[in-house]
């Protein structure tokens, strides 16, 4: 069995691809929908993605407690750094064993996610 996508209902579809595709830099792989409920897949299509769900419709929106998602930038320090800059709150770093260091972030919907940087010999 294969993970195809995680799915987040948002508040905000701009916030919210401002967070994911400029912040994150994770491309958009399709948009598609109607006005009044639009969907956006992020990341590479022969992989897992990020859906988002927008419809100003759904008003009680619940991002979850203690769900989170773990993402492995490229330059987690830079990353950090950008999301700090952006006017968000970034906790950690944690250290969990030697081959695993970790942030945590909240989206502008309020999902967790988990900044993830593994050592040579891998995460575990």
């Amino acid at each position: 069995m294969n993970f195809k996508w995680v799915t987040f209902k948002v508040k905000d579809l701009e916030k919210s691809l401002h967070f994911y595709k400029e912040l994150l830099e994770i491309p958009v792989a399709a948009q598609f929908g109607t006005p009044g409920h639009q969907i956006v897949m992020l990341g590479d299509p022969k992989g897992a993605l990020i859906e988002l769900i927008y419809d100003p419709s759904m008003t009680d929106i619940n991002p979850g407690d203690g769900v989170s998602i773990g993402l492995e930038p490229q330059d987690i320090d830079a990353l950090v750094g950008k999301l700090r800059d952006n006017g968000f709150e970034v906790s950690g770093p944690m250290s969990p064993n030697p081959n695993l260091r970790f942030f945590f972030v909240s989206d502008p919907t309020g999902y967790t996610i988990q900044l993830v940087e593994s050592g040579p010999g891998g995460a575990f």
